[in-house]
């Protein structure tokens, strides 16, 4: 990492300290047009894993679904630049963009970036290319369909990590585990990472 990104993952770090250690400080929640400030960001952990995983595939084109305000994005968008590939970032809250956008500049990472903004779901659908890497962190009851959305726009080789898969708990991220296993040519381990990832490839014969 060079000193640029550094630098804006300590902004980003102080912030998931402050919110994960003094919930009576954090800032609103909710699903609304312009009440949720809560980062509720992956943290360094699976934020490097990431990095790692995106960096073993060549010029890969890696979806991001839920940037919110943009740390994962940081971490995945470094990959992108160091293998050659391209993120695209989709969130529903173009507030969040923004903010997610404006540190990928002081990052020096925007270049290898494209925002999208609206609703996930539509916007996979009306993806032009196959996509080599898939981060789902996302509202959770959004995890099955967006899975639908993008399992026919998978290059084989594939790597889809879904985030939140331990904690905090929800059937809606227990049903995606079950089906992305069932999906045909995927392998898949859920790993106790952070908050827990599912971690699949996608291999056709």
């Amino acid at each position: 990492m060079d000193s640029k990104i550094a630098a804006v993952l300590d902004i980003y770090h102080e912030l998931i300290h402050k919110e994960r250690t003094s919930p009576r400080e954090m800032p609103p929640g909710g699903r609304d047009g312009g009440q949720d400030r809560r980062l509720r960001a992956v943290g360094p952990e699976t934020g490097q894993l990431l990095n790692i995983l995106a960096k073993s595939l060549r010029a890969p084109t890696i979806l991001e679904l839920g940037t919110s305000f943009g740390y994962s994005g940081i971490w995945l968008a470094e990959a992108a630049r160091a293998s050659g590939g391209r993120l695209i970032t989709m969130e529903l809250h173009d507030y969040k963009s923004a903010y997610a956008r404006d540190m990928a500049n002081k990052a020096g990472l925007a270049d290898y970036i494209d925002f999208r903004v609206g609703d996930a779901v539509q916007m996979i659908s009306e993806l032009e290319t196959g996509v080599d890497f898939v981060l789902v962190d996302l509202w959770k009851d959004l995890y099955l369909p967006c899975l639908e959305a993008f399992y026919p726009k998978l290059n084989p080789g594939a790597i889809i990590v879904a985030d939140n898969m331990l904690r905090p708990g929800d059937d809606n991220v227990k049903l995606y585990g079950e089906s992305i296993r069932r999906k045909p040519h995927m392998t898949s381990v859920l790993l106790p990472v952070g908050s827990g990832i599912e971690v699949s490839r996608y291999e056709p014969a």
